[in-house]
């Protein structure tokens, strides 16, 4: 197909017609993708025309301008200026605050979202990225045999990465992420996978402040604190930790009472219910002691909140043969692991899932699900980045092996 021939007398008219509509469109791009069809020529063509026309004016000319043309060239200036800045906001807020310069693949999503409304020439003036590097990836796009090793290489890890992103329920980070792919059996560097997810767009959850929902009795007898900070625990069933915390849903305040075994981090029990009272936490330990096989002379820590140091909630402790301990009351670090635990479902199920949660049942069936994925599969940094039944069925399977050569 032959290059178009354009007379000078056609690109004089399509010039002087631009000029003279130019004040009729929100922009010299909009005036220019409006006319170039019009003319029979495409919208870089015109523009080329209007930026040598532009070159070619005598500067003594500009000083001969009347009044009024001198105000439609400002008017047109600040409409450039104007859609610069249009440009910049709306670029931040599609990159997000970091501050750094984003990806390559970001800023051609952004440039192929924003093309039709700006053009691509005045995107690619206001960020750094050419012009011709977002044609080159949208021919990447359209013939893949033309990619590198690399970008075959990075197409493959990105599909991985997003895998178990997704498989996490968007609450891995960059870390956890990498440490599953290892885990896996994959192969790759972690400041590959932050630069994959960052392409992405996908990122973990980030956890909150904690607020203490303890109602403590002062007055009250209570057992003296045999853990010390101390959370370490060389077998599972040797230190249980109990707390609870609570959810704002549409039709009232609910409670998450857990248990957790701090060996392995295993939440051992849980209960959600409307009311924050004795049957809310004895509930939780019933079903610790149940699906833990009524293990004797494990201690069960908690802070001194009233549910935990009352009548019924002690006496089922002794009858259990579990011996109590309690900490301070207000004071996170005196049940550190608990509230840990606490923080996590807040920051994996309650703030993250959803911000409109219906009531109790609505999240009851969220913490079904966090839990048997807790348990089963997330993975804790503090037990070597596996889940918590896998550390378990590790510490068992080293038993059997030190029994059998026993």
């Amino acid at each position: 197909m032959t290059k178009p021939n354009y007379t000078p007398e056609i690109r004089e008219r399509a010039v002087r017609l631009l000029l003279e509509s130019e004040k009729d469109y929100p922009s010299t791009w909009a005036a220019i993708t409006a006319i170039a069809p019009k003319i029979g020529c495409t919208p870089e063509t015109l523009r080329s025309w209007l930026k040598k026309h532009h070159d070619q004016e005598n500067p003594v000319k500009a000083e001969q301008l009347s009044d009024q043309q001198r105000i439609k060239q400002l008017e047109r200036e600040n409409k450039e200026l104007q859609r610069a800045n249009e440009i910049l906001r709306k670029a931040a807020a599609f990159f997000g605050p970091s501050g750094t310069r984003p990806p390559t693949q970001i800023m051609v999503n952004f440039i192929h979202a924003h093309k039709a409304q700006y053009g691509v020439d005045a995107i690619c003036k206001v960020l750094p990225i050419a012009a011709s590097t977002y044609y080159r990836q949208l021919d990447l796009s359209e013939h893949p045999e033309k990619r590198s090793k690399r970008d075959l290489q990075d197409q493959h890890d990105a599909k991985q990465i997003k895998q178990i992103w997704q498989e996490s329920s968007g609450r891995y980070g960059v870390r956890k992420v990498w440490k599953q792919l290892k885990q896996d059996g994959y192969s790759i560097a972690r400041c590959t996978v932050t630069r994959l997810m960052q392409q992405l767009e996908i990122q973990g959850v980030w956890r909150g402040k904690n607020k203490c929902t303890t109602r403590s009795r002062d007055d009250q007898k209570r057992a003296t604190d045999l853990v010390k900070r101390d959370f370490s625990a060389k077998q599972p069933n040797h230190l249980w930790v109990a707390d609870f915390t609570y959810i704002q849903t549409n039709t009232g305040w609910v409670y998450t009472a857990f248990i957790i075994d701090v060996f392995s981090r295993a939440i051992v029990g849980w209960k959600v219910s409307k009311r924050m009272n004795t049957d809310m936490v004895l509930d939780a330990l019933e079903q610790a002691l149940h699906d833990r096989g009524m293990p004797e002379n494990v201690i069960h820590h908690s802070d001194r909140g009233v549910q935990y140091l009352s009548i019924r909630y002690t006496s089922r402790l002794e009858a259990a043969n579990l011996k109590a301990s309690v900490g301070t009351t207000g004071d996170s670090y005196d049940n550190a692991l608990a509230e840990t635990v606490n923080g996590l479902y807040k920051m994996e199920v309650i703030d993250y899932l959803k911000s409109d949660w219906t009531g109790l049942a609505d999240v009851e069936l969220a913490t079904l699900d966090w839990v048997d994925w807790f348990n089963k599969k997330r993975l804790h940094s503090a037990i070597g980045y596996v889940s918590p039944f896998q550390f378990e069925a590790m510490y068992y399977a080293r038993a059997d092996v030190l029994d059998l050569a026993a």
